[in-house]
């Protein structure tokens, strides 16, 4: 097989262009006098480098604004590098062809280019001998207070290959303090799991290394002591990628700390051949003074309004209906309208069938691969119930799960060697007997296409839920070059994004939903090219208040599916409104057996819906901050804004409730503070006696009238008058 073609590496956040070169003074970015440094802008940051002499480009300074270049010196290298003395974490490790394993960078030349309006500064560098460039490039979007950094090497040579043991795609380094990290990581059924730690002389690594994390490579960085979530300096950041990836934390004895990430080469390599070029995946760093809800800010906005893919961003989500819960594999025509009756009744607008329509899966031991209409479960094919659950007035939306395969399956059957493996080993399943199928071969993709091609084409499916249930294993390859095999988990990658992404232009109006047994693949690689985001299989309304608000503090409310489920993992038994009170924080869904609910459920779930229907404006595309985290006490506190700052939700979700001043938690005062509001503006809580100023409500608070354990509520705040300047 011919690897060639394939080496230029799609950016992992969307296809790149970049057009003409753009005047210095007209963009963030500023060219010194020399034509060597520059200074790059955002809203509250500037970012420093310069070149050394004859020698490489080094970073100065990456901080607040105000900081000018004359007053700071050089902290390291922009592209750190394997060779001469090793002080910084190296970004790049080759070997060239004669086992030479140093690289000497030096300055060739630099341009601005233009890539979807924003400003990008393109620094060339090269070895002083060996045949090798390096292009590093830094896109600027200053209202999100963030920069992206991605890098390309290019082998300029005729005839030897050179071996990337390593490549990274940013680094920067952070001025001399003392700072505590903040990262988000954790397993199955406890994803995004908050974590703080002091760093202290070493190396902190977050890493995957089996393409499922649970976490984020999302990250926050504060000096020690600063925690305010309103003000405080942050830097913060996350790499747009969905395979292997890792995230390095130095801090160096005399306390500068280098932050650098990127894919992850444990048991990785690619070989450029004469004239090839590999590109890494975006890493996006940020910097405010704005606290932790500011970096939240950041990010949310520019992935809502810049990452998300672009036909479907601006949408508003629908009110979806997942039959899993209430049929499991057991699913035939007639009982999925029955469900499909109640749902419509209710307001839902999608309604989504899961696991179980494809032929011979009857559990979860059987079918994958074969991705056909079962024949014994639905006689008639999909076509006649989707006609009829759309004439009830419902999308249709189905689940599939196409880069796994059962062994007991049609595909397998006809080709074994599709799937990972090495020879004379023995392949590792989960407790689900499945297998990863090698999406690195063009057979895999083409197959793959075909299918879920054929699938939406055949049919009028507007949504799909798709899944990804096993960790990697046996990443063997062995039909490859031998020097192509240690590159198959990114050419994995690679396929798995021209599959999505071809798809997609072929079905731009169809929603798609990722999944990854439950949050296993949160990253903005995936973001790029999904709508929305199932953030944890578990929904039980008590787990997943903890999992909003770390989720929130990463990624924006129009991504988080969440159903209202019949999970009580805590035998709470939770009211019903409590439960779409939750669910109504991101995208609402439902996953539970309607069919069964009483007349009074069905009651509530038509007010709630409809109620949900009236906010979800501000709760998709507005800017949430989180007030209160069920993390420092026993409730949790989200507000929603809209841009125009006239109107704003408050959700209050209280957890355990202890008797008076018995516990830390009941001496707290129980105001809570809201924030970005207008100061002059006077605005009306639904349900709350009085108007209050902006101002009052962001510097005294309001005691929301939420009382018991496990009791909710949502208030809608709106401006009723905006004083005269």
């Amino acid at each position: 097989m011919n690897f060639g073609k394939y080496f230029v590496f799609a950016l992992a956040c969307g296809a790149m262009f970049l057009g003409a070169c753009l005047p210095a003074q007209e963009s963030a970015i500023t060219v010194g006098p020399s034509g060597k440094s520059w200074s790059i802008q955002t809203r509250s940051a500037v970012y420093h480098l310069a070149v050394s002499g004859k020698g490489p480009v080094n970073v100065l300074y990456f901080g607040n604004r105000l900081q000018r270049m004359d007053k700071v010196k050089m902290q390291g290298q922009e592209v750190p590098v394997r060779g001469g003395n090793v002080f910084e974490m190296p970004m790049l490790e080759v070997v060239f062809a004669d086992g030479v394993r140093d690289i000497e960078l030096e300055y060739k030349d630099h341009e601005i280019l233009s890539m979807d309006g924003y400003p990008v500064l393109k620094i060339v560098q090269r070895d002083k001998h060996y045949p090798l460039e390096v292009a590093s490039y830094i896109r600027v979007l200053p209202e999100y207070d963030v920069i992206e950094k991605w890098v390309e090497a290019i082998n300029t040579g005729s005839k030897d290959n050179i071996r990337v043991e390593n490549m990274l795609s940013g680094s920067v380094f952070l001025p001399k303090d003392v700072y505590e990290l903040t990262h988000y990581s954790g397993a199955w059924g406890h994803e995004l799991v908050p974590h703080t730690t002091k760093l202290t002389q070493g190396i902190k690594t977050l890493q995957v290394k089996a393409f499922k994390s649970h976490g984020a490579s999302s990250f926050m960085v504060r000096p020690e002591g600063e925690t305010g979530m309103n003000d405080g300096r942050v830097w913060f950041g996350t790499l747009c990628y969905s395979g292997n990836w890792r995230v390095d934390f130095e801090k160096f004895f005399p306390g500068l700390v280098q932050i650098a990430g990127g894919i992850n080469f444990w048991d990785q390599e690619i070989n450029l051949r004469p004239g090839q070029t590999f590109a890494t995946p975006k890493m996006l760093f940020g910097y405010t003074e704005q606290g932790a809800n500011g970096a939240t800010a950041s990010m949310a906005s520019y992935i809502r309004e810049k990452t998300l893919p672009a036909p479907l961003r601006e949408k508003i989500r629908p009110v979806l209906y997942n039959s899993w819960y209430a049929t499991t594999f057991d699913i035939n025509e007639d009982q999925q309208l029955a469900l499909a009756k109640v749902a419509a009744e209710l307001g839902v607008e999608m309604f989504v069938i899961d696991d179980g329509w494809f032929k011979g899966r009857k559990n979860a031991n059987a079918g994958l691969g074969d991705w056909t209409v079962d024949k014994e479960k639905f006689p008639n094919g999909l076509s006649p119930m989707i006609e009829k659950i759309n004439a009830m007035g419902l999308d249709f939306g189905i689940w599939i799960e196409p880069e796994m395969v059962n062994p007991d399956s049609d595909l397998y059957r006809a080709h074994p060697d599709w799937v990972f493996h090495f020879p004379n080993r023995e392949l590792h399943r989960t407790k689900r007997p499945q297998c990863m199928l090698n999406l690195a071969r063009e057979d895999v993709y083409q197959y793959l296409h075909k299918s879920i091609h054929d699938l939406l084409k055949n049919h009028n499916i507007k949504y799909v839920k798709w899944d990804a249930n096993k960790t990697l294993s046996d990443p063997g390859f062995p039909s490859a070059p031998a020097g192509e095999q240690r590159a198959v988990r990114v050419r994995y990658v690679e396929n798995l994004y021209r599959l999505v992404e071809t798809l997609r232009s072929e079905f731009p109006d169809v929603w798609f939903e990722n999944c990854s047994s439950g949050g296993g693949r949160l990253d903005l690689g995936m973001m790029a090219r999904f709508d929305c985001t199932w953030p944890s299989d578990i929904s039980d309304p008590v787990d997943r208040i903890f999992m909003h608000d770390s989720y929130l503090a990463l990624f924006p409310a129009n991504t988080m599916v969440s159903w209202v489920s019949e999970k009580d993992w805590h035998r709470r038994s939770l009211p019903l409104e409590y439960k779409f009170d939750v669910s109504m924080a991101g995208v609402l869904g439902i996953g539970c057996d309607i069919a069964k609910w009483s007349g009074g459920q069905r009651k509530i779930a038509r007010e709630k819906i409809a109620q949900y229907k009236k906010i979800r404006n501000i709760v998709q595309q507005g800017d949430v901050s989180r007030l209160v985290s069920p993390h420092d006490e026993n409730r949790n506190v989200l507000q929603y804004t809209d841009r125009t700052k006239r109107a704003a939700l408050v959700f209050v979700y209280n957890l355990a409730e202890y008797p008076g001043n018995t516990v830390p938690d009941k001496q707290r005062s129980p105001l809570v503070r809201l924030c970005n509001l207008l100061p002059d503006a006077t605005y009306r809580i639904k349900g709350v006696k009085g108007n209050f100023k902006g101002s009052y409500l962001m510097e005294i608070g309001m005691d929301f009238p939420v009382k018991g354990a496990y009791r909710s509520g949502i208030f809608e705040i709106s401006m009723i008058e905006l004083a005269a300047p």
